[in-house]
């Protein structure tokens, strides 16, 4: 579990930054820089307890597969950001973009979650 935990962190920060660094290009900064916060490794890294869920749904279609982990995604993404919040440490606030709740969730990054949640499956099964 504690390798799972290690690969989920590194994987789940190194999409953040090339997702966050892809997204300069909307301001024309060519420089691309990338952002993350330590918060996120382990945010990340929790990703691992799903690998049980991963093997439950394998052979389940792909729609519904990324659904759940989309919906997982959201659901770690919006307690851990209360969590950080109540201490002023949640790095993300989502309150001035469109379909977002509390602040901690944009529901127009389901697909990306979708996607993820689909990585993370890949990388959680080669045992």
């Amino acid at each position: 579990m504690l390798k799972n935990f290690f690969k989920c962190g590194l994987l789940g920060w190194c999409l953040e930054i090339i997702f966050t660094a892809l997204g300069s290009l909307k301001k024309r900064d060519m420089r691309l820089f990338g952002r993350t916060s330590l918060w996120m490794f382990p945010i990340y890294g929790s990703l691992c307890v799903l690998a049980p869920l991963f093997k439950a749904l394998k052979n389940f279609p792909l729609i519904l597969r990324g659904s759940v982990y989309a919906f997982c995604i959201f659901a770690g993404e919006y307690l851990t950001g209360s969590l950080l919040r109540k201490y002023e440490a949640c790095p993300w606030d989502y309150s001035k973009a469109p379909l977002n709740i509390d602040g901690l969730i944009r529901l127009d990054y389901a697909p990306y979650w979708f996607g993820a949640g689909l990585v993370f499956e890949k990388i959680l099964d080669r045992h």
